[in-house]
């Protein structure tokens, strides 16, 4: 296990030409933390994810995962290391041509080494964890709603028991009553499974209700990871548009409206109530 932070991106710089993405970006991911990575269009969210997953190599810098630096690892280490986190893609990214037992199988199969028995009871645990039964996992994905898919998504990015979870946009394609639900299910995963999650999301009623740290990219680096009231209280104007706007008072407003008695943002820490007073101050 682990013992420090479980990923850890020291002066990651990114240029493409001419083109600088990311420039001496720093960011600590501690294990059991909810953190989630925000910024405007072209902010570099996407570049620090592929990097972090070894999908892309910085032109400089060290990213590391579980204290591994992920550019000079072995292909068999980065392979093992892989198995220690599961991916929850934006629209799900099922293979449409395998039933939701099968997609949820897949990984499973890769291993090689599993029973069929192991699999089966396997897969059908994963697809309890996330609220579906038997009947569902014979299902294709074209025959599932959209929640079903994130759902079926989700149980294969936990099917090898990952002590890490990536979440691109959880709740995107959802209603509000199903994306309520959802950020629900990934509340209490991460809290009986004891993961570590890295969200990339857009959406601030799952912002607020699930971070526990908050890292903003802007200016082409993190500006500030920290908790959510911390980074409200932050200047700097893509805070001030995408936290204390029209739209962050609205989802504001749509959150005290869902759970007037419940602070609208970490469990733990005691700093909701707090994040409120922030947002409901005028003219900021």
């Amino acid at each position: 296990m682990t013992t420090g932070p479980i990923i850890e991106l020291q002066d990651v710089c990114m240029r493409f030409e001419r083109n600088v993405i990311l420039e001496n970006l720093n960011l600590v991911v501690q294990p059991g933390e909810i953190l989630s990575m925000v910024g405007g269009s072209g902010s570099g969210k996407t570049t620090v994810l592929r990097q972090i997953l070894g999908l892309q190599r910085p032109t400089s810098g060290t990213v590391r995962v579980f204290g591994e630096d992920i550019e000079h690892t072995s292909a068999q280490k980065l392979q093992a290391l892989r198995q220690r986190w599961g991916m929850l893609f934006q629209h799900g990214a099922l293979f449409s041509s395998l039933s939701a037992f099968e997609n949820v199988a897949l990984p499973l199969r890769e291993l090689r080494y599993l029973s069929q028995d192991l699999i089966r009871d396997t897969v059908l645990l994963k697809l309890g964890m996330v609220d579906l039964g038997p009947a569902d996992a014979a299902k294709m994905p074209a025959d599932l709603s959209g929640g079903m898919v994130k759902r079926v998504a989700l149980a294969r990015a936990l099917a090898l028991e990952p002590e890490l979870l990536f979440l691109d946009e959880p709740t995107a394609g959802l209603d509000p009553d199903m994306s309520e639900t959802f950020v629900s299910l990934i509340r209490s995963l991460h809290r009986e499974l004891k993961l570590t999650v890295v969200m990339v999301t857009h959406d601030l009623d799952t912002l607020l209700a699930l971070s526990s740290k908050i890292a903003v990219l802007a200016d082409k680096h993190v500006i500030i990871n920290a908790v959510p009231t911390e980074v409200i209280a932050f200047e700097h104007p893509f805070i001030k548009n995408f936290f204390l706007g029209a739209r962050g008072r609205r989802a504001l407003e749509a959150l005290d409206t869902a759970h007037p008695s419940e602070p609208p943002a970490m469990e733990e820490g005691g700093n909701g109530n707090q994040e409120h007073k922030i947002l409901s101050k005028p003219n900021q």
